[in-house]
């Protein structure tokens, strides 16, 4: 996941193997998802948080990110989740358009959250929705 996660997020920090298997230790933080494309949420209450996602640069564009919304929404709905939760930096054009698509609405925003190198703050979006 570390590897794969590496790879996605070029221009930001990415999650450490270390960090990985700490969530993944969680009673209540699941992974899903294949060695191309991944997502991993946690549960609390009747809360799902997108903790995040990723798709290997050579195979994004194909839906898989889409799939995993869909899987995760149903897997967190099994285990009694009702609300999905999640954020996305303002300046991810693909990642809000994907959200949108898969039925989340904006509903906070943390002003200037995001600290890039090299490049302006940026709002982090928080978004949500209801699960079936």
């Amino acid at each position: 996941m570390a590897r794969l996660h590496r790879a996605a997020f070029l221009e930001e920090r990415p999650w450490s193997e270390a960090e990985f298997a700490t969530l993944l230790h969680q009673p209540n933080v699941f992974a899903i998802g294949s060695l191309q494309a991944f997502a991993l949420v946690r549960i609390a209450a009747d809360e799902a948080e997108l903790l995040t996602i990723a798709t290997d640069p050579r195979h994004q564009r194909q839906g898989l990110a889409k799939q995993l919304m869909s899987q995760w929404h149903a897997k967190a709905a099994q285990r009694g989740a009702r609300r999905a939760l999640l954020e996305v930096a303002e300046d991810n054009i693909g990642a809000r358009a994907l959200y949108s698509e898969t039925g989340y609405k904006e509903f906070f925003r943390r002003q200037e959250y995001y600290r890039t190198v090299g490049v302006a703050h940026v709002d982090a979006i928080l978004m949500d929705r209801e699960l079936p």
